[in-house]
């Protein structure tokens, strides 16, 4: 159903059609299809949140959280950042909205630990994003990877979420990670993904000629 909205959509998304507040309903549909199907389509979400600014008496508060939630499972792509550009402050501050915007701040900040905290004491908002811890931990396995050489056991454990040793290894050998012993897991060589790099400054006569004569 999602690829056939898909298809729907984008022609709602040429140009003045784009903010048709009649297609809000098409839209706001297509947003929650999304959210059952672990789908994903940023430009009319984004298109959504514009509309809801255009007419703001139209505003649901429902949709705009599984819109938000959606751009979180993007990262490390600035998706969540678009849509916070398209909310005015007063709708940031508003429960639950500002509870998702306290989800993206501790993502940026990579305080993983916190952040399943603060799924569990939202699970009624999150659950409804299918895929979403899942998209989440693919975040974090980019993070790990880019961070750590060797990561302990326990720890990685933590920042997926508490997962259990099934769960785990699935995310181990998805990623070509190495059990090195009972406690660690080797994650990359990062002396290997440093690159040098030569500068060559070019300075033309013509830009130091005036600094030249006056020098004289």
């Amino acid at each position: 159903m999602a690829e056939a909205m898909r298809q729907t959509v984008a022609g709602m998304l040429k140009g003045i059609e784009r903010y048709n507040p009649d297609n809000l309903t098409t839209l706001e549909k297509y947003v929650e299809i999304q959210s059952r199907e672990n789908a994903y389509d940023l430009e009319a979400n984004l298109a959504v949140l514009k509309l809801y600014q255009l007419n703001p008496h139209r505003f649901n508060m429902d949709i705009t959280c599984q819109i938000l939630l959606k751009a979180l499972t993007n990262l490390p792509h600035t998706d969540f950042v678009l849509c916070k550009c398209l909310l005015n402050e007063s709708i940031m501050q508003e429960k639950p909205i500002n509870q998702i915007m306290y989800l993206g701040d501790i993502l940026e900040q990579c305080d993983f630990q916190q952040f399943w905290d603060q799924v569990l004491l939202m699970s009624d908002l999150c659950d409804r994003i299918v895929g979403f811890q899942d998209s989440i931990r693919k975040f974090v396995c980019h993070v790990v990877g880019i961070t750590f050489q060797t990561v302990d056991k326990r720890l990685l454990i933590q920042l997926l979420g508490r997962v259990d040793d099934t769960t785990l290894e699935h995310w181990v050998n998805k990623y070509g990670w190495k059990n090195q012993s009972e406690s660690i897991i080797f994650i990359a060589n990062q002396d290997e993904n440093i690159k040098t790099k030569n500068i060559t400054e070019k300075i033309d006569f013509e830009n130091v000629a005036g600094l030249m004569a006056a020098c004289l």
